[in-house]
């Protein structure tokens, strides 16, 4: 797809992600396969000057904004689902941080990895997909991202990432402090550019509906409990992430295939 040019799914294609078991009974949720959401293709090889030029893979930036770890982490994990899809690779990338140093140092934020470059906004047109990470600050994004939304004007105004499938997750630090709301709030963002957001629903399967444990996350996406800062991800977290990634990489390439 042309790199936020404006595609949309075929009328003529099955939705995505809908189980075929009955609805009434979501136990059977873990019984959804992934293979029956990304329908499979054969790539098609490319020939320049006499060699044969393997297929250009689809790309998925993963942008992530993460203050103590938590959102990096998933980031990580969605990485690795978005590139168990034959085609589709992953890329990591954080947005500028807005606070002084010294600010970060009383605020005891850990030095970032250097290994994961920072995005302009301009960056966004090379992706065909995009995942939006961030934590919540009262029940909405962090002022980092939204910083780097309020750097996309001149996207706005191109209409350069019109068509563009894009999702988020999120991290929060209590139960009530805003899984849903996070992500909810920052739809406007996409809305205004035209964007296509792409939420997980329950896909998961059944892990979405236990009540035994204490999970981030919700329909609009993956998401991790920070506490105070010190509580590490559980599994159920990670592997909503994971699932994630792989259920966006299926999505831009069923949309890639329609375009």
């Amino acid at each position: 797809m042309g790199k936020g040019g404006g595609c949309f799914p075929s009328k003529q294609r099955a939705p995505i992600g809908v189980p075929d078991q009955d609805p009434s009974n979501p136990e059977r949720g873990n019984s959804i396969s992934l293979q029956n959401q990304i329908s499979s293709t054969n790539a098609t090889t490319h020939v320049q000057d006499g060699a044969v030029q393997p297929p250009k893979k689809l790309k998925i930036f993963i942008v992530f904004y993460s203050t103590y770890g938590h959102v990096e982490i998933l980031a990580k994990k969605m990485k690795k689902g978005v590139d168990s899809v034959e085609g589709v690779e992953g890329v990591l990338y954080r947005v500028p941080e807005t606070l002084a140093p010294e600010v970060l140092g009383q605020m005891r934020v850990p030095q970032k990895d250097n290994e994961v470059p920072v995005i302009s906004a301009d960056g966004l047109v090379e992706a065909d997909g995009l995942l939006f990470g961030f934590p919540t600050r009262y029940g909405s994004m962090a002022a980092q991202m939204k910083a780097f939304f309020d750097s996309t004007g001149r996207l706005w105004e191109q209409q350069r990432l019109v068509g563009m499938p894009a999702g988020f997750f999120v991290s929060t630090g209590t139960q009530g402090g805003g899984q849903e709301t996070t992500a909810w709030t920052a739809i406007t963002q996409l809305a205004h550019h035209g964007m296509i957001y792409v939420p997980i629903g329950y896909t998961f399967g059944a892990e979405m509906f236990k009540m035994d444990s204490i999970r981030g996350g919700s329909p609009y996406g993956a998401g991790v409990f920070s506490g105070d800062g010190t509580r590490e991800p559980s599994e159920t977290e990670l592997a909503l992430a994971e699932h994630q990634g792989r259920y966006m990489a299926g999505v831009v390439k069923r949309f890639a295939q329609s375009s």
